[in-house]
């Protein structure tokens, strides 16, 4: 059986925003990566929709290469598995920058803007 391959959304210009689905993936970003965005996006909040579309726009705007986000309604054990790791409440949209294996900023609902995320 052929794993499954994080879905990607491309847009214009040099960002990339990729979609994990898994534990595993997750803890893959962890140890490879030394610094990267993620969000956590519920596909039925208008709310989580403006949040969304400010991640792509942060993306497609900065070049950004490490964004990754989940859809919270099909990817539920990671959601819950991001939170009770690290101890920090579960609010979707909710927006992290992790560094070294840790997350040392996140935010949440309309305080996910492209102009946030740049400055962080």
């Amino acid at each position: 059986m052929q794993a499954k391959q994080p879905h990607r959304l491309l847009l214009k210009g040099a960002g990339i925003v990729k979609k994990i689905e898994t534990i595993e993936e997750f803890n893959q970003l962890l140890e490879e990566k030394d610094k990267f965005f993620f969000l956590k996006h519920s596909l039925t909040c208008p709310i989580s929709g403006s949040a969304f579309d400010e991640y792509q726009k942060f993306a497609k705007e900065t070049g950004e290469q490490e964004a990754y986000y989940l859809a919270v309604q099909e990817s539920r054990d990671l959601s819950n598995h991001i939170a009770e790791t690290f101890a920090i409440k579960h609010e979707s949209p909710q927006a992290f920058l992790f560094k070294n294996g840790k997350p040392v900023w996140n935010e949440s609902h309309w305080k996910i803007t492209s102009k946030e995320l740049a400055s962080v």
